[in-house]
């Protein structure tokens, strides 16, 4: 018996019928609930099958008290967002996550300043389960309006902003950016490259600040020159830019560190323009290792982070946070290593990449017993670039 596509909508009532149970067992079963019989929960999912019955996402949220969302804010303007392969690479992430546990997805830019009261009022009104937030700046509000509305929330990057080292300590993913740093810039030690400058992103983000650091440490000082340091602000007409400062400012410098593929895919721009052969003149390490890393010209040798598992942690910590029975080892995901890499020759998978309490790869960090924050490891990839 199926329900006609025209017809009257199958009841809660009519399953109980069918599968000869009452109503309030049908309901139980239906939301989830505990203590009905296994023979029995397959007697209504059954009679649910054949009937054609979708539940009324209304009744059920009064019964759950859950919405069945999640929204995901980006404190990024859209134009950035769509531009930008990293964000769609974490979307993905979180996406297939989010559909695999049946959980809607709600999107959420941050365009102007008057959004942000926006925003606020929407996460505030219960219209979502929960909230993922990434791209975070110093002083963005969205954190403390999160707090303010009790809504669980996992953040995308180590948070920075002010009160985030009050307990309990946020959950975040983030991948280990200091030592990617750390990674690039040595590797342009070991090929003799002696005036390495770096392109950083916004110095008000997390990322930003531990990737110039670990530049610095890889230096072995504290205050390099200041003509070797540029922000991009991780576009790629920021890294063309900051090129052209960097070739002004040291025209002896024989590498660059840019924080960000993009960013990089504008030094060469630059460096192209400016007749600069990459790398006899020029070497160049990106981070990120997208796509477009392997296509640029020359291929860039740049730091893996598996942004797009790093999306799917993000969203398997948040459905625990919200339902604790969950266990995060249930997820699927190709993990640091997976098959959905870019991949590359020269993978120095013995570069020390441990730095840092709570560092794992991303397939190991899903294997988490605990609820807490996870850092995956960062990874040099070489290419033609440097």
């Amino acid at each position: 018996m199926v329900s006609e596509p025209n017809g009257a909508r199958p009841t809660l009532e009519a399953v109980a019928a069918l599968a000869g149970v009452s109503r309030a067992t049908v309901s139980r079963v239906v939301n989830g609930g505990a203590g009905v019989r296994a023979v029995v929960q397959e007697r209504v999912r059954q009679a649910v099958r054949e009937l054609g019955y979708v539940p009324n996402n209304a009744a059920r949220s009064l019964v759950t008290r859950r919405t069945g969302a999640v929204a995901v804010v980006i404190a990024e303007p859209e134009t950035r967002v769509f531009s930008d392969p990293f964000f769609g690479r974490q979307l993905r992430g979180i996406s297939r996550e989010l559909a695999a546990a049946d959980t809607q997805l709600l999107l959420m830019f941050v365009e102007h300043h008057a959004d942000y009261d926006r925003i606020g009022r929407y996460l505030s009104a219960g219209h979502v389960d929960g909230a993922l937030m990434f791209s975070l700046h110093r002083d963005d509000p969205l954190p403390a309006m999160a707090e303010r509305a009790g809504l669980p929330t996992v953040y995308g990057g180590r948070p920075g902003w002010a009160g985030a080292d009050r307990a309990p300590r946020p959950l975040y993913v983030d991948t280990d950016n200091r030592d990617g740093a750390r990674q690039a810039v040595r590797h342009l030690l070991d090929h003799g490259r002696r005036r390495i400058a770096v392109i950083t992103g916004p110095l008000d983000q997390t990322s930003a600040v531990d990737r110039l650091d670990g530049y610095r440490e890889a230096l072995g000082t504290p205050e390099p020159d200041p003509r070797l340091i540029a922000d991009g602000g991780f576009t790629a007409h920021g890294g063309e830019r900051a090129m052209a400062e960097l070739l002004d400012a040291a025209p002896d410098l024989d590498a660059v560190f840019a924080c960000s593929d993009l960013m990089a895919s504008g030094a060469l721009r630059t460096l192209r323009a400016r007749g600069r052969r990459v790398p006899h003149d020029v070497a160049v390490v990106g981070y990120d290792d997208l796509e477009p890393a392997a296509w640029a010209d020359p291929p860039l040798t740049t730091v893996r982070q598996d942004v797009e598992e790093m999306g799917r942690l993000m969203a398997r910590l948040l459905l625990r946070l919200l339902d604790p029975r969950k266990d995060l080892r249930k997820g699927e995901g190709a993990g640091a290593d997976g098959a959905e890499g870019t991949g590359g020759a020269g993978m120095d998978g013995d570069t020390d990449s441990t730095a840092g309490a709570g560092v794992a790869d991303a397939a190991d960090a899903a294997d988490a017993a605990e609820l807490a924050p996870v850092i995956t490891r960062a990874r040099l990839v070489v290419r033609e670039s440097a």
